[in-house]
């Protein structure tokens, strides 16, 4: 996993070139949203199952489809599986936030996910909502813990939902 310093400098040096004032401004923003990254990383970490279940409850009020006789969330394991997958998504975004960089949802969650999903019938539209209302649900907690909540903050969700959009929707 990389995080936005390694993978700056991996980038730059693959052209062979000195940093520049983006490369410098990056790295300024990446550690003066250090704080709050990892702030915003323990507010995760200490609401997780509460965010989950929050945004399950949510996701299933939204779309009760879902959770009807034929629907994909029908049964308890399969209940269960999708708010093991929503903590998943919740996990690595974490890890991604500190990192500043988007690099260990690729390699840990993303590769292959769509395929999977979709050679088991798993919708994937319902997936997006769901990471999308955790996105919210983090930045309501976020706000409320007095933590600044910038675009750092939504970057590792909206990263998730563009990848997975991009495929199936």
């Amino acid at each position: 996993m990389r995080d936005a310093v390694t993978s700056l400098i991996k980038n730059y040096d693959s052209t062979g070139r000195y940093l520049d004032r983006n490369a410098l401004d990056s790295l300024k923003s990446y550690f003066e949203s250090g704080t709050a990254r990892v702030q915003a990383a323990a507010v995760i970490n200490g609401n997780a199952a509460a965010i989950v279940k929050q945004a399950g409850l949510q996701l299933f009020e939204d779309q009760p489809e879902l959770i009807r006789p034929g629907g994909n969330a029908y049964t308890t394991r399969r209940y269960a599986a999708c708010l093991r997958d929503m903590d998943y998504y919740l996990r690595y975004a974490s890890y991604a936030l500190v990192a500043g960089n988007n690099d260990v949802l690729d390699e840990r969650v993303l590769y292959g996910l769509r395929e999977t999903y979709n050679s088991l019938a798993v919708p994937i539209g319902p997936t997006v909502i769901g990471v999308q209302i955790m996105k919210d649900i983090v930045r309501e907690q976020v706000a409320a813990a007095g933590i600044p909540a910038g675009d750092y903050l939504d970057q590792p969700f909206d990263y998730i939902t563009r990848q997975l959009s991009e495929t199936d929707i």
